[in-house]
């Protein structure tokens, strides 16, 4: 069997087993088995990623790739389920099954309150939902990364509807699906033209192709056919990584436990569109319009969801709108062209943001299912393990150096700005300084200031079914060992992970850009020509034009090393500045805060109500075809037109037959007058014809 299949097998048997069998166990073997799966996958993870390192490169790639049998053979097409352990998928397996197995393990204390069939059922989709994910990242062909992209949708329904009898987690999981959906056809479609103009679904193989039409398309054709392509999977990015215009879902999403809030937001499935665009790099540099977009839409949704992100309650949500608005950064990156940074902001991503959602679930159980940030406060020293965590986490994604958020976001705010974007390199900082803002906000409402439990009406979190709401912080305890380890190894990464990452303004050498950096290139075995002007040059001892002597290129990496090093600063300060915000308003005079509320009460409503995106889909797009649905497709077409139809024939059938049975009577002489009536008609017509 090849060993690449294993990394995604274990938790699929995790699965499997804790589907069938589970419920009948107790927790303990329940979730150990769960756990023990991802733990498995994640030591065979690093197995093989220590077995590609070691391999030659060939075209300049260092990769595995596995056949594990025909899936698709008709014709021109032709399908392996084919596995390829690449740079950049050996990174996402390593985030997805390690980050994956501290969440398992967090969750068999936080579900601690479930049922034993409940608490099955929970670790069998989360098994199932890591299983998805890791085919999605090491699928070597479309086909087989579709086959985790739908895997992963199907398992986000299952688990954000996880509490099915509350109808606001039911409608939350409907909606991730239908939304998701939307997003899928066009990534279908995107598929097919791909097939349609090249003949192939493989990565690779498609990358080789679209290298060889050169910096410039050879003809307008083939640029439109790469354009139409790419946006149509961008469009599935959108929806699978929740940008503008389908990022409605994954704030309702936190209707789920909150450990797969941390799995959805960190290690799996939102991470899917900018994976997916990373692998197909080549196809998205031949489609400078469609990168201008992926830019363009990256940065507003950052923006749009850094100023919700301001003004919600509930201690989930703020850190909802804080994914969706990271994930704008990781889309900006990717549309300026700096593939390898948005995926390195991926990497630290997931470190403080499972740290985040990890640490607001340390909370929302110490106080029993409350989730409100205006209901807590004073929790720094009932809370210990989750306050100075949760703190290096806030740190981490507000870009304050040396953790691990600084790297990975000032890369994708130099590389904005030095590819010539300076307006969205603006527009990003600001997002940035709305990052400190909503951050610290939620720092200080949660763990400083005196306690609000008792102003809080009564709740109830269905994994703490059997407890009350906490009314007082008095007999609030810190997370359970199973919880407190998963926070302080994510903290830790949260501090360390930067630093594959250290900038050469730094003195470092950006060792995450240099390992992933292959995976963004076509493999080939071509050796390039050199440049004939060049080397003329070179022997007439004059400088080609457009090229650099020793000393101009000393003088232009110098000058960009002075470039970086203000803006980095510039960055770092508005980050500063976003905390003092904070700090001004919502720790030391949170009258303040409420004030301004009042006075800007417009601009408060149209921030708490999300710009009322939900109420305009609703109006334009819901209701319509709710309308339509019940006013023509069901009360014109299926009840007067099909039914109307099916009853007609019963009608028919049951007026002939009252008509027949009048004739059964029952009386002898009456047949006997109908036979003879009967015979002189038939003798009549004979005689008389």
């Amino acid at each position: 069997m090849p060993v690449l299949l294993l990394i995604p097998l274990l938790p699929f048997l995790g699965f499997v087993v804790n589907a069938t069998i589970g419920r009948r166990w107790s927790k303990t073997l329940t979730g150990g088995v769960a756990t023990a799966a991802m733990a498995g996958a994640f030591g065979v993870s690093v197995v093989q990623v220590w077995a590609m390192l070691s391999l030659e490169p060939v075209g300049g790639v260092r990769a595995i790739e596995q056949v594990v049998f025909t899936w698709l053979s008709s014709g021109p097409l032709q399908i392996p389920f084919a596995l390829r352990l690449d740079p950049l998928a050996a990174l996402m397996i390593l985030v997805v099954t390690g980050i994956g197995t501290l969440i398992h393990l967090y969750s068999t204390a936080y579900m601690d309150g479930e049922t034993n069939p409940e608490f099955a059922r929970y670790f069998s989709y989360l098994n199932l939902f890591a299983s998805f994910m890791l085919i999605l990242v090491l699928g070597a062909s479309f086909p087989v990364m579709f086959i985790g992209w739908e895997g992963v949708g199907l398992c986000s329904y299952l688990l954000i509807g996880f509490y099915f009898t509350k109808p606001s987690a039911a409608d939350a999981g409907k909606k991730a699906f239908v939304v998701n959906r939307i997003g899928d056809f066009g990534f279908i479609l995107g598929m097919l033209i791909l097939f349609t103009a090249f003949g192939t679904l493989d990565f690779q193989n498609l990358a080789t192709q679209v290298s060889l039409m050169g910096a410039e398309p050879a003809t307008m054709a083939g640029a439109g056919i790469l354009t139409a392509a790419t946006l149509l999977l961008f469009v599935g990015a959108t929806g699978k990584s929740a940008q503008i215009p389908l990022f409605v879902w994954l704030p309702d999403a936190m209707e789920g436990p909150t450990p797969v809030s941390a799995l959805i937001h960190a290690a799996t499935m939102v991470t899917a569109g900018v994976y997916m665009i990373g692998r197909n790099a080549v196809l998205f540099s031949h489609a400078p319009f469609t990168l201008e977009v992926v830019a363009v839409v990256g940065v507003l949704t950052a923006l749009m969801a850094g100023t919700i992100g301001l003004v919600q309650n509930d201690i989930k949500r703020v850190l909802a709108y804080s994914t969706v608005s990271q994930l704008g950064y990781m889309f900006l990156a990717m549309g300026v062209g700096a593939f390898a940074g948005g995926v390195f902001h991926l990497y630290t991503h997931a470190f403080f943001k499972a740290l985040l959602f990890l640490g607001s679930g340390a909370v929302i159980h110490a106080l029993h299912g409350q989730q409100d940030m205006r209901y807590m406060g004073g929790l720094k020293s009932k809370l210990p393990i989750t306050f100075w965590t949760f703190l290096i986490g806030t740190i981490a994604i507000t870009g304050i150096p040396p953790l691990a958020g600084f790297f990975s976001k000032d890369e994708i705010l130099w590389k904005t700005f030095s590819s010539g974007h300076p307006v969205l390199w603006g527009l990003a900082v600001f997002a940035a300084f709305l990052t400190a803002t909503y951050m610290f906000r939620l720092l200080y409402m949660t763990f400083y200031g005196t306690s609000r439990a008792s102003e809080a009406p009564s709740t109830e979190h269905p994994a703490q079914s059997t407890q009350h709401p906490a009314q007082s912080t008095e007999h609030v305890h810190d997370a359970p060992p199973a919880m407190a380890i998963a926070l302080v190894v994510l903290a830790i990464g949260s501090v360390l992970a930067g630093l594959f990452g250290v900038p050469h303004a730094l003195g470092g050498g950006n060792r995450i850009e240099a390992f992933l950096e292959p995976s963004f290139h076509a493999v080939t075995l071509v050796a390039e020509t050199p440049a004939l002007d060049v080397s003329l040059a070179t022997e007439v001892g004059e400088a080609a034009p457009g090229a650099q002597t020793e000393h101009d290129a000393g003088e232009a990496e110098h000058g960009d090393t002075s470039t970086e090093l203000l803006l980095m600063l510039g960055s770092v300060l508005v980050a500063v500045v976003g905390i003092w915000v904070a700090t001004i308003f919502f720790l030391r005079a949170p009258e303040r805060a409420e004030a301004m509320a009042v006075q800007f009460s417009g601009v408060h409503r149209w921030l708490l109500n999300k710009y009322y995106v939900d109420e305009f889909y609703n109006a334009v797009i819901v209701q319509p075809i709710k309308g339509m649905s019940t006013s023509f497709l069901w009360r014109t077409v299926d009840a007067g037109i099909i039914d109307g139809s099916v009853n007609g024939v019963g009608l028919l059938v049951r007026g002939w037959s009252a008509v027949l049975r009048r004739v059964q009577t029952g009386s002898v002489r009456a047949y006997a007058m109908s036979i003879f009536l009967g015979v002189v008609t038939i003798l009549g017509y004979y005689l008389w014809r």
